[in-house]
């Protein structure tokens, strides 16, 4: 069985493992795996440190959840065009895969505008990255999610500006496939996020 995969994955020009998947989606896979060790561990410090505000305000009285579950859905709809992006270059459309990862690269840049907007908000009430416990773990947590965002952003770009040129090294529909991934992982952390830290109460 896993000869007849390695062999298959031959013949269509790919390196697939013995477990049927090829050797870039293992290793995609394998990153995704050791961020969500990474994910984990900021979760758990900010969920140990969310009620260590000292004198400063607590959560509730910072988060504006009607904004943060705008930007969520604009961020979750980023998903299903990042689906479209794929299933049009499975199917070697490379104008539409174009188009859907540019709106998906749009979708998320808005994702990271409010994300700023929110940071600029708790400076200008006087909360930083020192003032508390609560604010560290807060800051670390969602900024390092929001670089990881701006980094799918830059990948989609790039990606679309590489078919453009048809510059793809190799199978166009897995490089978009391997993006899609990343983008989905980010998208799926951000739920976490978004429930445990904004509608769970502190």
């Amino acid at each position: 069985m896993a000869d007849t995969a390695v062999h298959a994955g031959h013949e269509s020009g790919h390196h697939v493992t013995t477990t049927g998947l090829s050797n870039n989606k293992l290793a995609m896979w394998l990153f995704l795996g050791s961020e969500c060790l990474l994910f984990g561990g900021l979760i758990s410090t900010y969920m140990l440190y969310r009620g260590r505000t000292g004198d400063g305000p607590g959560p509730n009285q910072l988060f504006d959840i009607p904004l943060t579950s705008i930007s969520s859905f604009v961020l979750l709809m980023s998903s299903l065009t990042m689906v479209l992006a794929v299933n049009s270059a499975k199917r070697k459309d490379d104008a539409n895969t174009k188009l859907w990862l540019v709106a998906t690269a749009l979708l998320g840049s808005l994702f990271v505008g409010a994300q700023v907007y929110e940071f600029t908000a708790f400076y200008q009430e006087g909360i930083g990255f020192t003032t508390s416990l609560f604010s560290s773990s807060f800051f670390t947590l969602t900024g390092f999610h929001g670089v990881h965002v701006s980094i799918g952003v830059l990948m989609l770009l790039a990606l679309a500006a590489m078919i453009t040129r048809n510059r793809v090294a190799g199978d166009k529909a897995e490089a978009v496939e391997l993006v899609g991934l990343y983008w989905h992982f980010v998208d799926v952390v951000w739920v976490v996020i978004f429930t445990l830290v904004y509608l769970i109460p502190a």
